[in-house]
């Protein structure tokens, strides 16, 4: 993995493998939530939480009053899907980290992957972030052509919660593998909203990310990168394991 520039504002770890990494994710949440008990945790489904995910909702399991004001907002979702289809974002989240926590509807802030109106679902999450806001931490992925969220690379950012047309590598996203009819689109936070959280952890694993991990250490931030706009915010970690940095044991 190529070294960022002394000045770079990314705090780069390197776990030797997902196991660490996952247990030092849980940690900054944990962290976090002694900082501010009410904290409003901005979260991704798919794989790369998902250890992590497991261990917090241990750690709920032996001491349920250490998260019972946490609060969770969904940062994206598939557009089109049934809410209880088990590739839905919110599903996975339910799963993971909702039921575990055992959080109230009041508590877990999700897109709703079947509106009828999605410009009008996005308008409603936004509204509620405005209203709850800002985000304590935000996790985030980073997508094999350096989307964060559903944030794709094109020609301009959208700031603010938005309907985002997927790119054909998003549309093969894991999650969505066996389905027939794959979504085209996507709800998701705008770089706005994630830039304007009070923290920012991005995870970061295995061999297929080494590439892109290397390119967001590059310092050049634009739109054909989307992930490159985290340059930009001043509390960023990047959370990897031996196999993305490409380091040896």
């Amino acid at each position: 993995m190529g070294r960022p520039a002394a000045s770079c504002p990314l705090n780069i770890q390197v776990a030797k493998d997902y196991e660490a990494l996952s247990r030092l994710a849980t940690g900054i949440i944990l962290k976090e939530l002694q900082r501010q008990p009410n904290l409003l945790l901005c979260a991704s489904a798919g794989g790369t939480p998902t250890r992590g995910y497991e261990l917090l909702s241990a750690r709920c399991a032996r001491n349920p009053n250490e998260l019972s004001r946490l609060r969770v907002l969904q940062i994206d979702e598939w557009a089109g899907l049934p809410r209880s289809h088990p590739a839905a974002c919110a599903a996975d989240l339910r799963q993971k980290l909702v039921e575990p926590l055992r959080l109230g509807p009041d508590r877990f802030i999700a897109f709703r992957s079947d509106a009828a109106d999605p410009e009008r679902e996005c308008r409603r999450i936004g509204r509620w972030l405005a209203g709850h806001g800002p985000i304590g931490l935000c996790i985030l992925g980073l997508g094999g052509n350096g989307h964060v969220a559903m944030n794709e690379p094109g020609d301009a950012m959208i700031p603010e919660v938005h309907v985002a047309r997927l790119a054909p590598s998003s549309r093969n996203h894991a999650m969505l593998a066996g389905l027939a009819r794959k979504p085209r689109f996507g709800l998701t936070l705008g770089l706005g909203d994630i830039l304007r959280s009070r923290r920012i952890l991005l995870l970061v694993s295995g061999r297929g990310k080494r590439q892109v991990l290397k390119r967001l250490l590059e310092p050049s931030v634009t739109p054909r990168f989307p992930a490159s706009f985290l340059w930009l915010h001043p509390d960023v970690t990047v959370l990897c394991d031996r196999e993305a940095a490409g380091t040896r044991p």
